[in-house]
């Protein structure tokens, strides 16, 4: 009886003294997920920022394209421009196709051969590694964020088990069942299942949100580089 009131007196009774005066396996968990929030909140604010100039230099590069006349005079106002994903797909194109016909897109330039067949699928190839790259750096940080929402609950879920184990063992010790000297292990047990969800839920929403902008952004790239190889043939030079 009086291990039972000692018990219930060191019991916490409130959610931060849950935290606290938890156990060390409790209070390792939730400083695990607490770092695992931090790391995935920074991430979250870093792609905001970064798509979000993108779209701003999209916006940009599409409207010196709407404006040119020619491939000369779109090559011209990129190099105005800011560095961008879209501009260096361009410029990688445009050097490509200037070292395969020197000279041909100066002004007054005489009308040249067109590429091959050959020179036109290894110019399709060098615009499709250098998407390739601009999706590397867009998508970075971003699969941290689908690791910590697929590791977090499970955090949590190890830190409930081992405390309903404590929570067992100090039943087993004290031969009390008493729900006043058990109801706090099980909520400091509980506690770290609801940090693990804490953390999860958002990063799995703004994994799946930069996730579908990268798509959007590499679409746009796509179909830019075979408008690029449409212009090509449209000004006979394909």
């Amino acid at each position: 009886m009086i291990s039972t009131l000692l018990l219930q007196s060191a019991a916490p009774t409130s959610l931060t003294g849950i935290i606290f005066g938890g156990t060390l396996p409790t209070q390792v968990v939730l400083l695990t997920l607490v770092l695992g929030s931090l790391l995935s909140w920074w991430i979250i604010f870093w792609k905001i920022r970064q798509f979000r100039e993108v779209k701003r230099l999209g916006d940009e590069f599409l409207d010196a394209m709407e404006r040119a006349q020619r491939l000369e005079d779109a090559y011209k106002a990129i190099l105005t421009l800011p560095d961008s994903p879209y501009g260096r797909v361009f410029r990688q194109g445009v050097n490509f196709f200037s070292e395969l016909r020197p000279g041909a897109l100066r002004e007054g330039s005489a009308p040249g051969p067109g590429l091959s067949s050959a020179q036109l699928e290894v110019l399709r190839l060098v615009l499709e590694k250098e998407e390739a790259e601009e999706r590397d750096e867009l998508s970075r940080g971003i699969p941290w964020l689908l690791v910590i929402s697929s590791v977090s609950p499970l955090l949590g879920l190890l830190g409930t088990v081992v405390g309903i184990m404590n929570v067992f063992l100090g039943i087993g010790a004290s031969g009390s069942t008493n729900i006043a000297a058990v109801a706090p292990g099980v909520g400091e047990a509980l506690i770290t299942t609801v940090a693990g969800l804490f953390v999860a839920i958002p990063a799995v929403i703004a994994y799946n949100h930069f996730a579908s902008r990268l798509n959007l952004v590499m679409g746009e790239l796509e179909g830019f580089s075979s408008e690029f190889i449409g212009t090509l043939a449209r000004e006979g030079r394909v």
